[in-house]
């Protein structure tokens, strides 16, 4: 399974956010894997169970996307916000960990107080993807298991609503964090939780949705097409 690690944090704030020293990520699943599950059950093994990953100019596309989101250097306050950059998050009730593309700190009087700041302050967690609004809720529960995280860690309020930023419309789609979206989240978390623990890969049925998978060649690889009975026929009639 592919880790990230939350122990390039200061001492002083790993404690704080972990509660001890001793943080067992062995035990947690990759927060994004969500969208793979959302999208596909078998995609989602193959990568996060069976470890296997391939490239199209889908995903070398969104990678590029996310390149100035992870910048951590970039890092800024506008008037009554604060914005981060690729900021660790976890989830101890669903057993996951990633980072946030940005999470913008607003100031709100029902905010939690931050470290080196004044006031109170509200987090909205923004995720970049590459191309339009999808049909599907692939992009929404992924956002929403970041705002999930980002509540449990800071024991701040609900937050209700955050953003996706696609670059084919350059445009921000605001999403409601409602209680349907997050029972969906939890569910989707417990079920991927199965499988991890039982190592096992679904099958799925195969549909108009394989043929954008990077992973299609290696889930569903070629195979030789059975020689027609005329032709075996007359290679048989050649041969004598």
């Amino acid at each position: 399974m592919v880790h990230m690690s939350l122990k390039g944090l200061p001492e002083s704030q790993y404690r704080s956010l972990t509660g001890s020293s001793m943080y067992d990520e062995d035990n947690y699943l990759l927060l994004s894997g969500i969208q793979h599950f959302a999208f596909c059950r078998r995609q989602w093994a193959l990568i996060h169970i069976e470890a296997l990953w391939a490239e199209n100019v889908l995903t070398v596309s969104g990678d590029l996307m996310h390149d100035r989101a992870h910048n951590q250097t970039l890092t800024e306050k506008r008037g009554d916000v604060i914005i981060t950059r690729d900021m660790p998050v976890f989830s101890r009730t669903m057993q996951v960990i990633g980072k946030c593309d940005v999470v913008e700190f607003n100031r709100d009087e029902k905010g939690v107080r931050l470290v080196g700041r004044e006031g109170l302050w509200l987090p909205c967690p923004v995720e970049y993807k590459r191309g339009a609004p999808k049909l599907h809720d692939a992009d929404r529960l992924q956002l929403c298991s970041q705002a999930i995280c980002l509540e449990e860690m800071l024991l701040c309020p609900e937050i209700e609503s955050a953003y996706l930023y696609y670059g084919e419309t350059k445009r921000r789609e605001a999403v409601p964090l409602n209680a349907e979206l997050r029972g969906t989240v939890r569910t989707m978390f417990a079920e991927m939780r199965d499988y991890y623990d039982r190592q096992h890969t679904p099958r799925v049925k195969q549909s108009k949705s394989c043929a954008n998978c990077s992973l299609m060649d290696l889930c569903l690889p070629k195979m030789p097409h059975k020689e027609s009975v005329s032709a075996y026929i007359s290679k048989v009639f050649d041969e004598d």
